[in-house]
């Protein structure tokens, strides 16, 4: 799959995803991380994805492993800089 798709659906996940900074709460689209302390999201960021991220990709987007990665990688860049920016 080409890149364009994939970063699409990073698009599409980070604007199903939302930060609630009254709250300090990280809502996604996918279970693991449904709501999560902003606080504690750089350290619930592992290099592989949760069980549960892949599983939205595969099931959601039909992504492979590797897509699923990228995606992954894609993600919490866009969130931390979210996070960062106070966006």
């Amino acid at each position: 799959m080409e890149n364009n798709y994939l970063d699409k659906v990073v698009d599409q996940i980070v604007s199903e995803t939302t930060i609630d900074y009254d709250k300090e709460k990280l809502h996604t689209p996918f279970r693991l991380l449904s709501s999560v302390s902003l606080f504690f999201f750089p350290s619930l960021s592992p290099l592989f994805p949760p069980h549960y991220f892949s599983h939205h990709c595969k099931e959601v987007y039909g992504l492979n492993e590797d897509e699923v990665n990228y995606v992954w990688v894609s993600f919490k860049k866009n969130i931390t800089n979210k996070l960062n920016n106070g966006l």
